[in-house]
């Protein structure tokens, strides 16, 4: 029973993360430059500037790996499903298909 709520949870976190990449990667930078101010003000033997600029640093690289961690998604996705619009709809293709529909019948 735990294996299917964990296979549930994984795939509803999946589908969240299709939708929501952007979300997902500004997250993660907000989370790392936030971590990383936090660990170099705890470093007394650097001055201000270089903190914030190590922070940078690490933040960008870590929105890098997101960022690509999100291609690798997004390819699996187009590669392994073949129902991804079907599994995970776009409401706004979906309006536009049905407007679409409707100006071909009138």
């Amino acid at each position: 029973m735990a294996s299917k709520d964990e296979g549930n949870t994984i795939e509803s976190f999946r589908k969240w993360l299709v939708q929501n990449k952007l979300k997902a990667v500004g997250c993660l930078w907000l989370s790392g430059i936030t971590g990383s101010i936090a660990y170099n003000w705890s470093r007394p033997n650097m001055k201000t500037s270089v903190k914030i600029i190590h922070a940078r640093l690490n933040a960008q690289a870590l929105t890098l790996a997101a960022l690509a961690g999100a291609a690798v998604v997004e390819y699996y996705d187009r590669e392994h499903e073949s129902t991804v619009e079907k599994k995970y709809p776009n409401p706004f293709l979906q309006n536009h298909e049905k407007q679409q529909h409707k100006e071909m019948k009138e």
